[in-house]
């Protein structure tokens, strides 16, 4: 494995970083290990998702296309939200 060593940190963030591993039952070193883990395993997430993207032959539907579907769908049942039908039938007053 290899050694980290960060420098010039302010006493105030260590002490903050030194509470929260205190509040996790933790050591600094094994509560500063765990956030770079983390981290990196939040950019192997984000390298996936790029390469996924790339790979995808069309864009997928914008969240406006999904709303606008539902609004219609909604509409063809009768279920339009916050109607006086569709209050009634959820049983509201």
């Amino acid at each position: 494995m290899v050694a980290l060593q960060i420098r010039d940190v302010p006493e105030d963030v260590r002490d903050t970083l030194a509470a929260r591993a205190r509040e996790n039952g933790q050591s600094l070193q094994a509560f500063l290990l765990a956030l770079v883990l983390r981290e990196a395993s939040f950019s192997r997430n984000l390298d996936l998702i790029r390469e996924l993207d790339d790979e995808s032959p069309q864009p997928g539907p914008t969240v406006e296309d999904v709303l606008a579907a539902l609004d219609d769908a909604r509409a063809e049942r009768g279920q339009v939200f916050g109607s006086p039908e569709a209050d009634r039938r959820d049983g509201a007053a």
